[in-house]
């Protein structure tokens, strides 16, 4: 059983983890924190980004000889590999640390085992504490290994009725200057931003992450079918931010710089690219996380192809009673086909309320 101090521990290295949001990819979120053999703490750390030491290599360092005949307190259960660094539950074995309690197992084929090894070499393991709170600070992270596709974050601002604009077309601004900071932090947390055509032709987006210390800027992905949206000279071509321009198969792309070029299949059914293959070729370059920025068909035929993980609304307290949904044709056509959601979490931002929902699981039958 997890003392009172290991609680509090693990806690804390969830915190950290978090630190490494939109900095890590292709790897995990990760926190650890050792406590030396009279439960004190002894160092702290997180991975910081991909290719650098691993949190527990960093928690270690900051402990050194207090490490030896202590516990870890880690988010992820230690690598068992050697990738770009050394194995995390070797380096916990030289270390001497007796104990090692992590929340969620390895899903990685390729790095699961560390228990495994930690327990060969005598260390005490055990496993689960506070595992639902990790998971969820490590959501996107362990979805893309769990499904071999990146976690989508599909993100809106509408109104209270429900319009992401006014029936001729304005949008600028329904939310308020305090939602859309926070937009700045979804962005920055993801691997990619994606919108469609219609937000390319109406909005011309930059799509980079501004006012976010310290942000690695996201791959900015347009869907572009026909390749008719994104012209030279648009704001997504500044160069500020890697850019891939998603089109067709079939499409006239030669205004388009070659490089930014992604061609896919067409959708089997209805306009549009394929999104599985949209979503596989993403996952080929590293996209872990994906945050869905796209007008209402975009979204709709992410909704269609069951790639919708998480929503996040943004309500601003303002009526217009016509213009455009926030969703659009998601081939549902009755209510018993609905896609029902979990409201996780509501919070005031500014004016504004921000709900976060998750997709119900089907139940078996159904």
């Amino acid at each position: 059983m997890a003392t009172a101090a290991e609680r509090t521990a693990m806690r804390r290295a969830i915190t950290l983890a978090a630190r490494g949001l939109g900095a890590t990819s292709p790897n995990p979120v990760v926190g650890c924190v050792i406590l030396d053999a009279a439960g004190e703490q002894a160092g702290e750390g997180f991975h910081q980004r991909a290719g650098g030491p691993h949190a527990e290599v960093h928690a270690l360092r900051a402990a050194g000889e207090r490490a030896r005949g202590g516990t870890a307190l880690v988010t992820l259960e230690p690598c068992n590999h050697t990738g770009r660094t050394g194995p995390c539950a070797q380096a916990l074995v030289e270390a001497g640390v007796s104990r090692v309690v992590y929340a969620v197992s390895d899903p990685n084929p390729q790095a699961t085992g560390g228990a495994d090894t930690l327990r060969a070499a005598g260390v005490q393991v055990e496993q689960g504490l506070l595992a639902d709170e990790a998971e969820t600070g490590n959501t996107a992270w362990l979805t893309s290994v769990r499904l071999g596709r990146p976690y989508v974050l599909w993100k809106y601002a509408a109104t209270l009725d429900g319009r992401i604009a006014a029936a001729d077309a304005t949008s600028r601004w329904i939310t308020s200057p305090e939602a859309r900071a926070d937009v700045h932090r979804l962005r920055a947390e993801a691997d990619a931003v994606v919108v469609g055509s219609g937000t390319a032709r109406a909005d011309d987006p930059q799509l980079g992450v501004r006012g976010v210390e310290g942000a690695v800027q996201s791959l900015r992905v347009v869907v572009d079918t026909g390749a008719t949206a994104v012209r030279p000279g648009a704001r997504v071509l500044d160069g500020s931010a890697p850019t891939l321009i998603a089109v067709a198969d079939d499409a006239e792309a030669g205004h388009l710089p070659e490089d930014a070029v992604l061609r896919l299949p067409r959708a089997a059914a209805g306009p549009g690219l394929d999104i599985g293959a949209l979503l596989a070729a993403l996952h080929t370059r590293g996209v872990r996380s994906v945050l869905l920025e796209g007008g209402p068909t975009l979204a709709g035929a992410f909704v269609a192809a069951g790639a919708v993980d998480t929503v996040v609304g943004y309500l601003a307290p303002v009526l217009l009673g016509a213009g455009p949904a926030a969703l659009a044709d998601a081939g549902i056509s009755t209510i018993s086909q609905a896609l029902r959601l979990d409201v996780t979490e509501t919070v005031r931002i500014g004016p504004d309320l921000r709900i976060t929902a998750v997709p119900v699981p089907a139940r078996k039958g159904n």
